[in-house]
């Protein structure tokens, strides 16, 4: 690629074609996706009625701006949110978090935030300034000031938590930072102590949030009650879109001039993700644990002992492959590529999968025993 800055380190092929769980290339090879555009294609790669809503809404109109009102967008957010949320639409996970970043200033009028050693919630300045992860943040300082850190599933977070702060920022599953699930009864002490402390708690959902763990969105198995909740990735199932949930009281602070952005929120992502929230019934969501239940399984028979193996994390759809120091994880993505299979990394040498939700189990056990084959 010739005219394009190298923000990225790419893999050799261009990917070109998708259907269902499948993607070819450009030389016409063929791959099973164990990585849904790191985790953004819940629902395959032609989705018949994401497809049907996004072509209908294309001969309508693609966009309007955000200065008039927009019956798609209300439709959207019905689906998203309960009784006491509302929605602001965006267009990614990192403007999600920008705007709760925003938000908890604004309607706390304080300015320190608490969020955690191996964190991720985005590049852009105050995402990044959020981001636990020192190989990001460099080269870019001066960050956003007064942005603490803990170490994640340690009690001394807790006692961190006072009336100083404007909000506690978490995933309850750290995505990029390793795939490492958080303690329930840690986080069970973070809520208490912000909820003591007038804390406002936000909880990031770009990547484990719209079914990929088997719920609506993963804070549910936990018995969390966030006041923000960030969403993007597999809401628009490839679409541009980003979503913050709030809830109710905080539109005190959110009014006409204090946010905004002029694609979110447009007509085809709206429509996009109006088909995938249309069919995230409990029906799908049960079909997924249940999947997830074997996959589990053949994870923990026949992967977890290997010797090179020594861990296996994640819940439902998110997994990480925690690999020993003597392979690397970069070379064995790309021996699974000669095998027919995409993958992703996370931090400390961890393959990470993501496959689409609506993988069937003949293909989830096929894409494991290519990588017990690599990994043996």
């Amino acid at each position: 690629m010739e005219h394009v800055f190298p923000t990225y380190a790419r893999f050799p092929f261009d990917l070109v074609e998708g259907h269902d769980v499948y993607l070819t290339d450009n030389n016409n090879k063929t791959y099973l996706d164990f990585t849904s555009g790191i985790g953004v294609c819940s629902f395959g790669y032609s989705n018949k009625v994401i497809m049907e809503k996004v072509e209908s809404q294309l001969h309508k109109v693609w966009h309007i701006s955000n200065l008039y009102e927009s019956q798609i967008q209300d439709e959207v957010a019905d689906q998203l949110t309960n009784d006491d949320q509302l929605a602001f639409f965006c267009n990614s996970g990192t403007e999600a978090n920008e705007a709760a970043f925003k938000l908890a200033h604004k309607y706390t009028g304080k300015t320190t935030v608490l969020a955690f050693n191996n964190g991720f919630h985005g590049r852009t300045y105050g995402a990044m300034s959020l981001t636990g992860n020192p190989d990001i943040q460099k080269g870019f300082f001066p960050l956003v000031p007064d942005v603490e850190f803990a170490d994640y599933n340690d009690e001394k977070a807790v006692s961190m938590i006072n009336s100083d702060l404007a909000a506690v920022i978490l995933e309850v599953i750290q995505g990029e930072g390793g795939v490492y699930v958080a303690d329930k009864a840690w986080l069970a002490d973070i809520q208490k102590a912000c909820h003591d402390n007038s804390v406002l708690l936000i909880i990031d959902e770009v990547q484990t949030g719209i079914g990929r763990t088997g719920t609506k969105f993963a804070y549910e198995q936990f018995d969390l009650d966030p006041d923000i909740i960030t969403s993007a990735k597999a809401l628009g199932n490839g679409t541009p879109i980003g979503a913050m949930i709030g809830k109710k009281k905080l539109a005190s602070a959110f009014g006409p001039g204090t946010h905004g952005t002029t694609f979110g929120g447009n007509k085809l992502s709206m429509a996009a993700a109006n088909g995938v929230l249309e069919q995230l019934t409990p029906e799908f969501l049960d079909s997924v644990q249940a999947k997830s239940t074997l996959v589990w399984k053949q994870l923990n028979d026949e992967i977890k002992p290997l010797p090179v193996v020594t861990d296996i994390t994640g819940l439902g759809f998110m997994i990480g492959i925690h690999l020993d120091e003597s392979v690397n994880v970069s070379d064995i993505i790309t021996k699974l590529h000669h095998e027919g299979l995409l993958t992703l990394s996370a931090k400390h040498n961890t393959l990470r999968l993501l496959p689409p939700l609506i993988m069937d189990e003949d293909n989830l056990s096929k894409g494991i025993e290519k990588i017990k084959q690599v990994l043996s």
